[in-house]
């Protein structure tokens, strides 16, 4: 690779064609290339192929393989390990509960965030001047950042999925690199020019308005630290694991020692906002999601689950769309 210059991005793939890929993986890129003013809607609105080729996705007629990792419904086909891995872990190091996000890069991005936020971290409450206010112990900008960075420069050839790994008072993000001549975890917490692994991958990325492309992407997520009070982001480089270490910002931590015995109210209340939030992603996620796999999805009863979503119904936030065989779930934002 080194000495013709082709990435491993670059080579084609003889078994998909663009009428394979996924609509809704154009669609996400159409949508946010708009909103971010990264393309027009006049060189938005022409065919997918035509698209593709204006992001030099395809060559010799045939698709690259980031044309596939960015909008094929499953992009292991191209090399296994072409997902994303998050998991809780508990105090003791035990993963409590995860998930794999299996479709296009694409749609993963678009997910990822939210999944975070609603299923995986808990905000600490407080009211000011009767207003409810929610703090996490993360900077949102921050993680997306590295999330979106791991994505889009990851090396995929090796065939290891980007994992986060999300504690209470931790955050790490770890991608496969390699790293461009003379570059060091230094370097890249510096001021430094943009020298993206997969320019193909990065490119769409960039004008789907996920990442920058002049290097300041890590500046940006340092700033966004700094503006809730938490301490910077630690790289760590092993053989070719980048990884990314978040500290939690302490005043956002939710110390549970502190609730006097007996007094089980401001337990109750982030656990059951946690289960509507977690079940309110999960119907976004898949409307006609039935009972059954929401038992299994979240690991508790089927009553459990009924009497949330029974007091979602009545307070407004979901409601029922036909009937119980062929029906959906419509969220009410």
């Amino acid at each position: 690779m080194q000495k013709t210059g082709v990435r491993w991005e670059d080579v084609t793939v003889d078994d998909i064609t663009v009428d394979d890929l996924d609509d809704e993986s154009f669609k996400i890129f159409r949508r946010e290339a708009l909103r971010k003013k990264r393309m027009t809607e006049t060189e938005l609105n022409i065919s997918n192929s035509e698209l593709l080729q204006k992001l030099h996705l395809i060559k010799d007629g045939k698709l690259k393989r980031s044309a596939v990792l960015l909008f094929y419904s499953d992009p292991s086909i191209v090399q296994n390990g072409s997902f994303i891995k998050i998991g809780k872990f508990d105090e003791k190091g035990r993963v409590t509960y995860h998930h794999d996000l299996e479709e296009s890069l694409l749609v993963n991005a678009s997910k990822v965030i939210d999944l975070i936020y609603l299923m995986y971290l808990k905000a600490k409450i407080s009211y000011e001047h009767d207003r409810r206010v929610e703090e996490y112990p993360f900077a949102r900008e921050a993680i997306r950042e590295a999330i979106y960075n791991a994505i889009a420069h990851n090396c995929y050839m090796y065939g290891a999925p980007i994992q986060i790994r999300i504690a209470d008072d931790s955050i790490t993000i770890s991608n496969s690199c390699i790293l461009p001549d003379s570059w060091t975890v230094e370097t890249l917490m510096e001021p430094h020019d943009s020298k993206p692994y997969n320019p193909d991958i990065a490119n769409v990325f960039y004008r789907a308005g996920f990442i920058e492309n002049w290097g300041q992407g890590i500046q940006k997520m340092c700033d966004a630290c700094k503006e809730i009070g938490a301490d910077l982001p630690v790289y760590e480089l092993r053989g070719n694991d980048l990884r990314i270490h978040f500290k939690a910002l302490e005043r956002a931590l939710i110390d549970h020692s502190k609730v006097p015995k007996g007094q089980s109210e401001p337990l109750t209340e982030p656990k059951a906002n946690l289960l509507s939030e977690k079940i309110i992603q999960l119907l976004r996620n898949n409307p006609r999601i039935t009972y059954g796999e929401l038992t299994v999805e979240l690991e508790l009863s089927r009553s459990t689950i009924k009497r949330t979503m029974n007091r979602l119904v009545v307070d407004g936030l979901i409601e029922r769309v036909g009937g119980k065989r062929y029906g959906y779930w419509k969220i009410n934002d």
